[in-house]
């Protein structure tokens, strides 16, 4: 299912002096679909440097987050995100409730 999804939508990459990825994040019609940061990276900036140029591009951004995933729904909130509305069932129907995001600076 990724394979089939990462051609599909912009991809932006970070890496650190080396030249190795710690994070990457994918925006799809001002919707983040995904973020994640390698777990060496966490802390460091790079998340946040990557939601900022996302924001840069879409100022309206929304994303959604697992509910059990409260570090993940703490870092959008500190970023400006609002909580916009909750689904029981994530993408693929699964019971993984999920929270939607807004960002509204």
């Amino acid at each position: 299912m990724v394979c089939g999804f990462l051609p599909q939508v912009p991809l932006w990459l970070a890496v650190d002096d080396k030249d190795y990825p710690m994070a990457f994040m994918l925006i799809d019609n001002g919707h983040m679909q995904a973020l994640f940061v390698d777990p060496a990276g966490r802390g460091t900036g790079i998340g946040a440097a990557l939601v900022r140029h996302g924001l840069a591009l879409h100022p309206r951004m929304t994303t959604d987050v697992n509910e059990q995933n409260a570090q993940a729904i703490g870092f959008y909130e500190k970023m400006g995100f609002k909580r916009t509305g909750r689904s029981p069932l994530d993408d693929q129907g699964r019971p993984y409730p999920l929270i939607h995001l807004e960002y509204q600076g």
